[in-house]
């Protein structure tokens, strides 16, 4: 076989250009298929940090945001709301907050950050079965006693919490309300799912 008329530099072009367009392709097929891995925004959007404004929240009034999908209160206490909660210590199951229900830095009796102790952000699920307790921030109502001095009662199943979210004794549910993390980014706006990185 004769390889005379053969123009071998036109073949190699021809074989380079072959392999960098085939190279292209499995590239312009490989990168959408890698990004259908990546999670979707409504997933990101669902774990992001979210920011309520706090500046019409009146003292001895709740908001409710949501956040992952789950309602975070945020409640303004008055001061004598924040006097009550220590004379509740006898009759809650974990007034310490030694559970692991939230941050270090809410480990207090108003389980909330040292600077704005008047604020208490809760998730606003009741830690027995998932129900959503109702803010009951009157004092002595007549189907929860004269000791009541404010905070959640559980509808489902009777568990009452006081104004930081500790669970009284011999409720249902087991533990306090969990408290997410959270940081002020300026004195009327909140994030919550962030902190800032404060251990």
């Amino acid at each position: 076989m004769s390889t005379d008329g053969v123009d071998t530099s036109r073949r190699r072009f021809l074989t380079a250009a072959t392999t960098v367009v085939g190279a292209v392709g499995a590239g312009a097929v490989a990168v959408p298929f890698i990004a259908s891995m990546n999670p979707s925004a409504r997933a990101q959007a669902a774990g992001a940090p979210v920011e309520a404004d706090i500046s019409k929240l009146e003292p001895g009034s709740m908001m409710t945001v949501e956040w992952r999908g789950k309602p975070v209160w945020i409640i303004s206490r008055t001061e004598q709301n924040l006097k009550d909660l220590e004379s509740l210590n006898a009759v809650l199951a974990d007034p310490n907050s030694d559970l692991p229900q939230q941050p270090e830095y809410t480990r207090n009796v108003a389980r909330s950050r040292d600077a704005h102790t008047e604020i208490a952000v809760l998730v606003g699920i009741c830690t027995h079965l998932g129900c959503s307790p109702t803010f009951r921030p009157e004092l002595a109502p007549a189907d929860l006693g004269p000791e009541w001095k404010g905070g959640f009662f559980c509808p489902c199943h009777g568990s009452r919490f006081d104004l930081s979210g500790r669970v009284y004794k011999g409720m249902p549910a087991p533990s306090n309300l969990v408290i997410p993390k959270y940081q002020f980014l300026s004195e009327s706006v909140i994030q919550i799912g962030e902190d800032g990185g404060v251990a």
